[in-house]
């Protein structure tokens, strides 16, 4: 340290004196980043919380990142609804199947899947349906000979009010415009007349055509107008439910319900894999399930229900199919309702035909994953969502297993982790594979026996494959009692 001349030596005693002592000035250290390092602490964004079901981990921070809408609904979420973005093979139906199956670990917790892809003449899930001891609900028109799975659109335990609605929406989706008044008038005289006159079964399809066929007179009567004008007003409305009767859709909606879909059970599939994807019928399937789980599934019995749609822009991309699920979502929010839509590109909904409906579903998911994109798509998404700038870069280059998860600003980046005992059940590309005549592996425990169900293995495998207590929970709780 150099040395001070007397009347510096004056001046500091002085100071010293006045002020108290100067603080001590340190000549500066040359180091290394690698060495300098520790004297800057690690630093995270703050997590979603401790309750709920693992997803995987933060690939910056290295946390577990654990989610749950219903947890963390009305606090950090302001409605429980996820879209799901990104091409194939990134790993979205793995998160799908995995989400769920953890889901169903939860005592209070019920799940509906659309299941509209399909792969060896079943569709995608039916191997987690096959584990669980669960029969998915196929609807195939080719199996109308056979007397296939219906369902009725005039079902007794769905309301007048929603059978009308969904009459209306049936045949608004096949016409492409919506319905006028008269035929509107056609129709609410046919299916009030058959309401009040079948007895003793439940009405079906055919006797709402037929009526349209042959109105009764008092019908015109009540109108004073004339009776052949009532039947042209219908005609349009009689050949598009026809078509569900006698036509290429037959044998889904013509008879009663199907005696023996359990919607009380903790997992139902409906099978859509048989319908042409880009036919027609794929919107009008979803209006008839979407209406037929508003009327028969969703009740105040405070249940956690999840409704997970695969190839969800079926139902964004049609004015009136989304008109429906918009009002069901808004509907089933307060009942504890999640919907949860899986897209390939949101491109294919917000540039259809129903932009404006669309962007109101949209805005309605609070939860947003985005997996791998190309650079331009992901630069539309994050306009779109409102993703910061950092992410939108990053969206191109994610490996598979690895996606961006927007919680309502939230955001980070996410590696999904899936356990061994859950691998071949979310396995989905096994025709493109050498393995693909094989069959997948049984899950075994850690002391080599079988687990009881396929659920106690990945209870299991989780108790492995985790760090500490704080990435697992009970397989008995509900979430509300999960404790890290």
């Amino acid at each position: 340290m150099a040395r001070l001349d007397p009347l510096s030596l004056i001046t500091e005693a002085f100071t010293s004196f006045l002020f108290g002592r100067a603080e001590t000035t340190r000549a500066p250290v040359r180091t290394s980043t690698g060495q300098a390092q520790a004297v800057y602490l690690p630093t995270a964004a703050p997590g979603l919380g401790d309750s709920g079901v693992i997803i995987g981990r933060e690939v910056y921070s290295g946390k577990g990142y654990i989610y749950d809408p219903f947890q963390l609904y009305g606090q950090q979420l302001p409605a429980p609804h996820w879209l799901v973005l990104g091409e194939s093979g990134n790993g979205k139906s793995a998160l799908e199947k995995t989400y769920v199956l953890r889901q169903l670990r939860f005592r209070d917790r019920q799940v509906v899947v659309l299941d509209a892809q399909g792969e060896d003449g079943v569709g995608e899930w039916n191997l987690i349906a096959e584990e669980l001891g669960i029969t998915p609900v196929r609807l195939d028109p080719t199996a109308a000979l056979d007397q296939g799975i219906r369902l009725n659109p005039l079902d007794p335990s769905i309301t007048t009010t929603g059978q009308l609605a969904l009459l209306r929406t049936i045949i608004e989706v096949a016409l492409g415009h919506g319905l006028d008044e008269r035929a509107g008038f056609a129709l609410k005289v046919a299916h009030s007349y058959v309401n009040s006159t079948v007895v003793g079964r439940q009405p079906v399809l055919t006797d709402i055509v037929e009526q349209l066929r042959h109105p009764e007179p008092d019908s015109a009567l009540a109108m004073n107008v004339d009776l052949e004008d009532v039947r042209s007003w219908g005609l349009d409305v009689a050949l598009v439910l026809d078509r569900l009767v006698d036509g290429d859709l037959r044998g889904m909606f013509d008879g009663p319900t199907t005696v023996g879909i359990d919607l009380d059970a903790p997992l139902t599939v409906f099978d859509l894999s048989h319908i042409d994807r880009n036919s027609i019928a794929m919107p009008i399937l979803m209006a008839i399930v979407g209406v037929w789980l508003e009327h028969t599934w969703i009740r105040p019995d405070r249940k956690k229900r999840i409704f997970l749609v695969e190839e969800a822009w079926h139902i964004i991309n049609s004015p009136f199919v989304a008109q429906l699920f918009q009002r069901l979502l808004k509907f089933g929010r307060r009942l504890g309702l999640s919907f949860v839509a899986v897209v390939h590109h949101l491109s294919d909904v917000v540039d259809g035909a129903a932009a404006k409906e669309a962007a109101a579903i949209l805005k309605m998911a609070s939860t947003r994953t985005i997996y791998a994109q190309k650079a331009d798509e992901a630069r539309a998404t994050g306009q779109v969502l409102g993703l910061p700038r950092w992410a939108v870069e990053i969206i191109p280059t994610l490996t598979p297993g690895i996606a961006v998860w927007d919680v309502n600003g939230n955001v980070q980046v996410v590696k999904h982790l899936v356990t061994e005992a859950e691998r071949p059940l979310v396995f989905t590309d096994r025709a493109m594979t050498e393995s693909s005549t094989s069959t997948p592996p049984t899950a075994t425990a850690a002391d080599g026996r079988t687990p009881a169900t396929t659920l106690d293995a990945i209870d299991e495998a989780y108790e492995r494959e985790t760090e500490s207590r704080a990435l697992s929970f009970d397989k008995h709780a509900t979430a509300d009692e999960t404790v890290a």
